[in-house]
């Protein structure tokens, strides 16, 4: 599925986030909510693995659904992530990449494709997504 063609969506001070300016890299976009408790588990994880292949071609997205901003920004500063954060109140990103539960990530190759989809996050599931980063950043 060729996503990064025909999606943009608006980011912090109203500016656009296109990700077909995104081809050749491996993105790792990841939708969360506030209430989610196991996005609290996910975030030190995003930081993790941003960390460990940023310099090798990925970057981790987090799009946030909360309708109320307050409720996320108090999540964030209680996490304070590295990677990139969106908001997406209305649910319109959301509903495109078919969403249906909290935390879901999917895994987009270096040419627009969706890859890999994950709902929930579980830690036991840590090395397994890894691999799959791992193989996607090294594919040419």
């Amino acid at each position: 599925m060729a996503l990064l063609a025909s999606l943009a969506w608006p980011a912090p001070a109203d500016t656009q986030f296109d990700l077909k300016a995104l081809r050749g890299t491996v993105v790792y976009l990841d939708f969360w909510a506030s209430w989610c408790k196991p996005c609290r588990q996910s975030f030190p994880w995003m930081d993790e693995l941003q960390r460990k292949y940023r310099n090798r071609g990925l970057l981790v997205v987090a799009v946030n659904v909360d309708h109320e901003h307050a409720q996320a920004e108090q999540f964030l500063n209680r996490f304070s992530p590295t990677f990139r954060i969106l908001f997406d109140p209305a649910g319109t990103l959301a509903e495109k990449f078919d969403v249906v539960g909290m935390p879901s990530s999917f895994l987009i190759d270096k040419a627009g494709s969706v890859r890999k989809r994950h709902t929930g996050f579980r830690p036991q599931n840590e090395d397994s997504i890894d691999s799959e980063v791992q193989q996607l950043v090294a594919e040419q």
